[in-house]
């Protein structure tokens, strides 16, 4: 049977890419990869920031954040979105 591209599947899936880097443990690659999804829902934000805070982290301390913080914070988004490692 062939897929209607216009219905939108209910299953999470994961690009091998993500996949991959999550499941070597690799979070900068795995941050970098997912930051450029269209959709992450409500994972976002977390994910999204962590990847700048890895890319700038001297910014974020300016403004009183840590950034190893915000990666920890973007590591658990990624792994409640797409599992503990993918």
């Amino acid at each position: 049977m062939k897929r209607n591209p216009h219905i939108r599947s209910t299953e999470s899936t994961v690009p091998p890419a993500l996949a991959a880097a999550m499941a070597a443990e690799n979070w900068h690659d795995a941050l970098r990869i997912a930051a450029k999804f269209p959709i992450l829902g409500t994972h976002k934000e977390a994910i999204t920031r962590a990847w700048q805070a890895v890319q700038r982290p001297d910014f974020y301390r300016a403004l009183g954040k840590e950034p190893a913080e915000l990666i920890t914070d973007g590591v658990r988004a990624l792994q409640e979105r797409y599992g503990k490692t993918a």
